[in-house]
């Protein structure tokens, strides 16, 4: 083939046009931990950090690069192709550190192998090649899949080899099956495979063979789909008698196989799918099985959680006994303890851990550790379920849709002897595919039909499956190279470079061509049916980047016909390509006997390219034909007609060199690697990126096609900057609203603590998390602010309110600062062009806008006309979607001549935040209090009471009565120059049950109306509603009267009389000291003593006159409220045990023997920690537009969805093939 130059010049360097830098690379935990680190690492000076980060920890050869090379001179090959190998045996080996390195050593082996195969013309057509393709690489253009970048080229570059893994290849030359006698002379570059299984427990290609066949694809960084339908349903009969456990056990076998071995070795999670027909006998379960998997996580959650809990409660009730040691264990002498035991078998605690808790506590433990697990998608309680490590996918047939469409009924058939097993409504059993893909976004559907009716080679009998993203579909038994274009590289000064992207599909469609010949395969069918079809997957990247930078909206016309514009001239080019190659080197094996089925799928794809509604010859469903009449650049359709004209003339006279020769992957490391805003045919999830800093940190930039598009759509530079500064933000409080510059010098705030709060809001996602002492330092929020330390440790301390700034306050300079992300609102910006900078998920805290259903699927249609394989892409819906949206998107779908889809519901994984449910629900409530009329105020109050009540009500149905004859305390204060007495009634165990406000000098409505606050409040508790919940509701409320507190010896400042009562109670009683203004002196009853830390059983050596009695009298004659929870100073208690009692009795020193005190209890200690109630590390992720998951790599909370798959922008990890 003649090779010409679009990007390099003859006798110059291939990167002469290029700048490389010297960069670090550092990917960190979320706990600042390194997970890789490399310095000097060269790399263009065009790449990101994360693109950097991206090739050198993943794609860069760790081991066995020598210092020193020399070329192995071959004959017959031009001298600049001749293979290297270490130079002697004295040389040192270590990795790769400059990106040329990786580039060339890919380059260079596909033009290697190309020339040995004969694909070049003369040696400059092979030069011409190898520096256009190290280019392309260089200039993020394109980029093969991952198994390319890890294996190709190391034999040839480096000479690095090792014993054979079994792998097999068909030879050039002689066209002989041959067995692989080195694991890297013929690489493994393929990422995606489709592998058989016959119904056979052990034999070669059964069952059992199929873990070994996968596990070898896993370790070299590839992805493997199967159909299981062959084997046979539960209960068929067996040859040797008895009858079969059915497909689901061998599943689960599978998964298990899988979910050990790390893809690629540690670079990804095993990428698989499992593909079953919608007659299996075992369909139902299959359907079932991940929402009942995740119903089972749910059930490990809660219930070691609640196993927890009532455990200790039962330690909790024998450890505050205070009668003989031998009835603390005696359920009919311990009311506690019998009380204890009633409530955890009221929750299903079973009996048995119930007596063993005892048996501990007889033998003098105090608490038990029963492990809780989380729905983290990488946690215990995952990993201890099946179904976890693949996509699943149920294969449907135009009858079974039809039968659904008209209610009919549907056949289960037997896999042995073909009888029908079961008859269902095939409308049930489409009904539970719409409940599990609702519930928890699997099974994915293939339209079995549709999907063979476009086969190139159907006398080689059906597709039945593909890989794991469902981009590859093709015969069992098959292979598939991917590549991806990165369309955004070819647009210039806002134009579509059509003649470089044509050059650049042919010199890829040549490229994965040669990847075939080269390639070695992990088994002898696989070789010999990838050699005999040569199947290629040339795909597309950054669709949803470029339709934004040229002003089209993703759900618009305009942007479905160019996207199936540059799709048919993609594909049209690739047959093009093949059909010339074959005109050379001769046409795929299995031409001849399927030539006149692939060239009646080649005229159905011409027919569509030319925008014809019909003249499609044997295709049940009709094709999205090519809009011409809405494609924005009229050259492109121009050029796909006359592409598939000369693919269609030279298909005709030689054939084709290839069965199949595109696809769309989901581009998930390699979307990465070439800086993609956006991968595959997806839209863009976010309007505002995090961009990674080299040694850690992020920050804030606008999507670099939101600029370019405002320009095209014709506003000013000044109004960009408007638009832009207001979803990024403008990064400093200096002219912000209510927060500036002027409002904190008013508060103390000096030019040096301004700069420090300046600095740190560059990257910050919320002002509040700015304004703390790690960026102020201690010292000047304590002695400038007045702050005391032990308040700003409180996680829940918000600095910005304690000096007094409302909650409209922070949030209008959180908008000013920090941006909306989200263009919604935006100055100047008109509404009409909202629709453009549309993502697949609202934006932001403000965003309500966010891609329909439909147009995701209208998108996949526009494409699917004009490809050979399918389309891996997620269908993005609302959490508010019903079961019936899903089987709707799914029959939308069929109709339309898409082959496969996956649907995702937010919210649809445990493992993952309600996107919905980000924004607080109490926001409005809150600022009812702060800003609203006395009658906004009095609802909301009597809401928050009401609400609270009721959802204790379900629980607690029995309100608990209060002692005739109690102890309290009343509280005198002045608040805001009017008195305020408090006073409280407690149960007998110190517990608040009742409260009583009383005000002097006020109007009676006011008095009367606290009054029967008081009660309802009062109500509230002995329903059980715990103090926390309305200390929570209350306080920071703000109304008159409100100012400076007398009288009280810990609040010193109530915004109203509710804040001041309710700070008063949380101190007393709750040990809230974060609310009080000065703290409580004296040790805290949870702090007396340490229990078995101090090597002291709390249980089985406190005798009756130890000091715990003492302490329970104590708290019997005193009030809990009056002593705020402290011990009397001039009260000491003695730690239980003989040993302390001697020491006395001997006459040592009594205060060195009295510095311990016995614990109260376990279980109050914990309730009194104050709950962290910021934004967690999943939600804010989940703001910022990411998925909400920790990659299971890095651990950073980056993943987004990427295809059907998900890849993290931190790392680049990928649960897909690419």
């Amino acid at each position: 083939m003649k090779i010409e130059r679009k990007f390099t010049t003859a006798g110059q360097d291939a990167y002469a046009n290029l700048d490389f830098i010297s960069a670090t690379s550092e990917i960190r935990n979320p706990d600042g931990t390194i997970v890789f680190r490399l310095d000097n690492v060269q790399v263009p000076s065009s790449w990101s950090q994360v693109a950097s980060d991206v090739i050198a920890q993943k794609y860069f050869r760790k081991a066995g690069v020598p210092s020193r090379l020399k070329k192995v001179r071959e004959k017959n090959v031009p001298e600049f192709l001749w293979r290297s190998v270490p130079d002697g045996d004295d040389v040192e080996f270590g990795g790769e550190t400059s990106s040329k390195q990786v580039f060339d050593r890919l380059a260079g082996a596909w033009a290697y192998w190309g020339w040995k195969g004969g694909y070049f013309s003369s040696e400059a057509d092979a030069q011409s090649y190898y520096d256009e393709m190290r280019f392309m690489l260089a200039s993020q253009r394109a980029a093969p899949n991952s198994p390319q970048w890890f294996n190709t080229g190391l034999h040839w570059a480096y000479g690095i080899d090792g014993p054979a893994q079994g792998h097999h290849y068909v030879d050039h030359k002689t066209g002989k099956l041959t067995k692989s006698n080195s694991s890297y002379e013929h690489p493994q570059p393929h990422a995606c495979f489709i592998q058989g299984v016959q119904d056979d427990l052990v034999n070669e290609g059964g069952i059992m063979d199929l873990w070994v066949r996968e596990a070898r694809l896993f370790k070299y960084g590839s992805g493997t789909g199967t159909n299981f339908s062959h084997l046979r349903g539960e209960g068929e009969a067996l040859s040797g008698g008895g009858k079969s456990s059915g497909l689901m056990g061998f599943l689960k076998i599978g998964d298990r196989a899988a979910g050990a071995i790390k893809s690629g070795g540690t670079t990804r999670r095993a990428a698989k799918m499992v593909i079953v027909d919608a007659d299996h006998p075992d369909i139902e379960k299959f359907i079932e099985w991940k929402v009942l998997e995740e119903q089972k996580v749910a059930s490990i959650v809660a219930g070691s959680k609640m196993h927890e809990k009532m455990l200790n409660s039962i330690f909790e009730a024998i450890r505050s006994w205070d009668g003989a040691e031998a009835d603390a264990y005696d359920a009919a002498s311990n009311t506690t303890l019998k009380t204890a035991i009633r409530e955890a078998k009221k929750v299903m605690i079973p009996e048995t851990y119930i007596k063993r808790v005892l048996d501990y506590a007889k033998q003098g433990h105090t608490s038990i550790e029963f492990p809780t697990y989380d729905t983290d998608w990488d946690s215990e309680a995952y990993n201890s379920v099946s179904g976890q490590n693949s996509n699943n996918s149920i294969r449907v047939t135009n009858a079974f849709l039809t039968a659904v469409e008209k209610d009919a009924d549907w056949q289960l058939i037997n896999r042995t002897d073909g009888k029908v097993a079961k008859t269902v409504k095939a409308r049930d059993l489409w009904s539970k595919v719409g409940h599990a893909a609702w519930a928890c976004a699997d099974p994915g559907i293939q339209y079995h039909d549709t999907v063979n009716e476009w086969h190139t080679c159907p006398a080689d009998g059906e597709i039945r499956g593909s890989n794991p993203c469902s981009e590859y579909m093709f015969l069992d038994n098959t292979a598939c190279n991917l590549a991806s274009i990165n369309l955004l590289t070819f647009l210039k000064d806002g134009v579509f470079q059509a003649d470089d992207y044509m050059h650049a599909c042919r010199l890829w469609t040549l490229t994965l061509e040669v990847s075939v010949m080269m390639a070695q395969f992990p088994s002898k069918e696989i070789a010999q049916l990838s050699h005999d079809f040569r199947t290629l997957g040339l795909g597309y990247a950054n669709i949803g980047g470029l339709l934004m930078n040229m002003g089209f909206g993703y759900d618009s016309d305009e942007g479905r016909s160019l996207c199936g514009a540059l799709t048919a001239l993609m594909t049209g080019v690739a047959y093009m390509t093949s059909a010339e190659m074959a005109g050379e080197l001769g046409a795929f094996e299995g031409y001849e006997r399927n030539s006149e089925n692939m060239l009646r799928v080649i005229r159905n794809h011409r027919n569509a390219a030319y925008g014809n509604s019909d003249g499609y010859v044997g295709l049940s469903v009709k094709p999205v034909p090519l809009d011409l009449h809405n494609c924005p650049d009229g050259q492109l359709t121009d050029l796909a007609k006359s592409a598939w004209d000369e693919a269609l003339e030279l298909g005709q006279k030689h054939g084709y060199r290839n069965a199949q020769t595109t696809v769309i992957a989901p581009t998930g490391t390699i979307g990465l690697v070439m800086d993609c805003d956006t991968t595959g045919i997806e839209p863009d999830f976010a309007l505002v990126k995090f961009k990674k800093l080299a040694g850690g940190g992020y920050f804030k930039i606008i999507n670099r096609s939101v600029p370019a598009a405002l320009e095209g759509l014709g506003y000013s530079s000044a109004q960009i900057e408007e638009i832009t500064g207001y979803a990024v933000g403008h990064g400093t409080i200096g002219n912000a609203p209510a927060i500036n510059h002027t409002s904190l010098a008013g508060h103390g705030f000096g030019p040096n603590e301004l700069t420090k709060i300046d600095s740190a809001l560059e990257s910050a996602f919320d002002v509040r998390f700015v304004f703390n002492q790690w960026t102020l330092g201690e010292d000047f929020c304590t002695g400038v602010l007045g702050i005391p330390a032990t308040k700003l440790n409180d996680p829940t301390f918000d600095l910005l309110r304690h000096l007094g700034f409302t909650k409209a306050d922070i949030d209008a300079a959180n908008d000013h600062v920090c941006g909306t992300m989200t263009l919604e609102g935006a100055p100047h910006l008109k509404e009409e062009h909202y629709g453009i900078f549309d993502c697949a998920n609202a934006c932001g805290k403000k965003g309500k806008r966010f891609l329909p259903v439909d147009s995701h699927i209208t998108m996949m249609a526009a494409a699917q006309s004009f490809i050979s394989g399918a389309i891996s892409k997620t269908i993005n819906m609302p959490n508010d979607a019903t079961i019936e949206d899903c089987q709707e998107a799914y029959e939308l779908s069929w109709s339309l001549g898409i082959k496969a889809n996956a649907l995702y519901r937010d919210g649809s994984k445990l493992s993952q935040p309600l996107a919905a449910a980000l924004v607080e629900g109490d926001d409005e409530a809150a600022e009812a209090l702060e800003t609203g009329t006395a009658h906004e105020k009095a609802a909301v109050l009597a809401e928050k009471i009401v609400e609270k009540v009721i959802v204790k009500e379900i629980v607690k149905s029995h309100r608990e009565k209060m002692p005739h004859r109690r102890k309290g305390y009343t509280q005198k204060a002045v608040v805001g120059g009017h008195k305020v007495y408090l006073r409280t009634g407690e149960y007998e165990g110190g517990t608040l049950g009742e409260i009583f406000i009383d005000m002097h000098k006020e109007g009676a409505g006011f008095r009367a109306m606290m009054n029967n606050f008081a009660i309802a409040v009062s109500v509230g508790l002995q329903y059980g509603v715990p103090l926390e919940e309305f200390v929570d509701a209350f306080t920071f409320t703000k109304f008159e009267p409100a100012g400076m507190v007398q009288g009280n010896d810990s609040i010193k400042n109530a915004t109203s009389i509710l804040d001041y009562v309710f700070r008063e109670l949380a101190v007393s009683y709750l040990d809230r000291t974060d609310l009080a203004h000065v703290k409580p002196e004296g040790a805290t009853f949870d702090d007396i003593g340490r229990g078995e830390d101090e090597g002291v059983s709390n249980v089985a050596e406190i005798s009756e006159t130890a000091a715990s009695k003492s302490l329970e009298v104590l708290k019997q004659i005193s009030s809990t409220g009056y002593l705020r929870k402290r011990m009397p100073q001039d009260l000491v208690v003695l730690q239980g045990g003989q040993s302390d009692t001697a020491d006395l009795n001997n006459g040592s020193d009594p205060v060195s023997s009295l510095q311990s005190l016995v614990p109260e209890t376990g279980a109050s200690a914990s309730a009194s920690v104050p709950v962290n109630s910021g934004m967690t590390a999943r939600t804010k992720a989940k703001m910022q537009g990411y998925e909400g998951e920790a990659c299971n790599e890095c651990g950073n909370y980056t993943l987004v969805r990427n295809g059907t798959c998900m890849k993290c922008n931190t790392c680049g990890g990928t649960s897909g093939c690419s």
